[in-house]
């Protein structure tokens, strides 16, 4: 075992580095073993002894943390009309579930995931959180999962969702399988697992109950899609007389430990509810939009002191459109150009989305933070300036822009190109599967 002194260090020296307190130009950032020791000026750096990388024409930043996404749904990109979503429910029942979801096994489940950490690494995400939907791939799907995103070299959150629209057996086997893989990976420094549910439609009160208890026996996050369209909503005001936050609560699970996606349809005082649970949120702007579920109260739950974080959902992974779906969107609805400013985006991308997962450590570039750093070419044709660099970043920049991506230190992108994947390969195999997995879709 190598001690601090004789592990070398490696130094950035860059335009610019992005921290909490704002842009510091003509700086650097020092790490070692995975954990960031310093950040410095380039000219006390200069003479560090250490592997040094001069990256002066970037600028040096906190890797993105996806806070939502599906893997597998890369399946689905380009799904044909004949299964166009013009109603959110029986889009679930006569497409979704019985020809996506329910057709995933461990191969698809596992090249997928090489896939989408390859697109996530382009893109600067250093943390996701994944929610695998295939209840007929358990048991031991997760493993595979995990054992792609080991070979990316990503920190992955994994779960799979676990519900009671198939059979009671499977829904059971989904719980038993989070739990196992959580239990299994709590101390990895990497991948980590969680308990995850579909929804209240879905979903008994007291399976509901099971998986909440079970995420915090097992110490894992306890995560659930909350009112993606009004059809939950409507629902649970049907079935139950109280809105699906108002469910929640009512069962107890309603906490810091948990970890809800979506949260389109929430009434004033179900935002009110959530955020005195101290739960965490992470809102997908783009697919909300192309299920026609609506937009999130996201400005309404971050003045109500809820962590939200931001995601994917398996939609369009290129994180930079992302971002800049949560900046324009909310904008364009309140009707407000100074909604959603570009740094609580950025925030959201980073830091908060951090925080939404339990985690202080990651999403920021400071002493003793894990280096999960990401640089991004500096090469705006307008000047970059403390004032502007979010908005720079959010509106301007995009994957290419990315040229070096560090996780616990590791380099899985140098120079703009992967180091741990081939993606074209990956891709190449990726369209012989779909083009197999499609062939009996008509």
């Amino acid at each position: 075992m190598h001690t601090k002194d004789e592990t070398k260090a490696t130094i950035l020296l860059g335009r610019a580095v992005l921290t909490g307190e704002g842009l510091l130009f003509d700086h650097g950032v020092v790490f070692r073993d995975g954990v960031i020791e310093r950040i410095a000026p380039v000219s006390d750096l200069i003479n560090e002894s250490g592997r040094m990388l001069d990256l002066r024409d970037q600028l040096i930043l906190p890797g993105f943390v996806n806070g939502h996404t599906h893997m597998y749904g890369v399946l689905s990109h380009g799904i044909p009309s004949s299964a166009a979503v013009t109603d959110f429910n029986s889009f679930l029942n006569a497409y979704w579930w019985p020809y996506v979801e329910d057709r995933i096994d461990h191969g698809l489940a596992e090249l997928t995931a090489k896939w989408a950490c390859a697109t996530m690494t382009t893109s600067g995400v250093t943390c996701f959180v994944d929610i695998l939907e295939a209840p007929f791939a358990v048991p031991g799907v997760l493993e595979r999962v995990a054992t792609s995103v080991k070979q990316a070299g990503l920190r992955g959150y994994l779960s799979i969702e676990a519900s009671e629209r198939a059979t009671a057996e499977l829904a059971e086997a989904a719980l038993a399988e989070n739990d196992t893989f959580a239990r299994a990976h709590i101390d990895d420094p990497l991948v980590r697992g969680m308990m995850s549910i579909h929804t209240l439609f879905t979903c008994s009160p007291d399976f509901v109950r099971k998986a909440a208890q079970m995420a915090k026996d097992a110490g894992s996050l306890f995560h659930m899609h909350l009112s993606e369209s009004v059809y939950e909503p409507e629902w649970c005001l049907s079935h139950y007389g109280k809105r699906p936050v108002e469910v929640y609560d009512s069962l107890g699970c309603l906490d810091a430990n948990v970890f809800a996606s979506q949260l389109v349809q929430l009434s004033d005082d179900e935002i009110a509810r959530f955020a005195a649970g101290g739960a965490a949120a992470v809102s997908m702007p783009l697919s909300n939009c192309e299920v026609g579920g609506g937009v999130a109260p996201v400005t309404e739950l971050l003045e109500a002191g809820v962590r939200v974080g931001l995601g994917s959902d398996g939609y369009i992974d290129n994180f930079f459109e992302v971002m800049r779906g949560a900046f324009l969107i909310h904008k364009a609805q309140r009707q407000d150009p100074q909604a959603m400013p570009a740094k609580t985006v950025y925030d959201m991308a980073t830091s908060l989305g951090a925080s939404a997962l339990g985690r202080s450590d990651i999403g920021v570039i400071a002493p003793g933070c894990r280096a999960d750093i990401i640089t991004v070419l500096a090469d705006a044709h307008t000047p970059v300036t403390k004032e502007n660099i979010y908005d720079q970043l959010i509106l301007f920049r995009n994957p290419e822009d990315v040229q070096n991506v560090f996780v616990e230190g590791e380099q899985l992108k140098a120079d703009g190109k992967l180091t741990r994947l081939d993606q074209q390969a990956i891709g190449k195999e990726l369209r012989a599967a779909c083009t197999e997995f499609w062939s009996t879709i008509h």
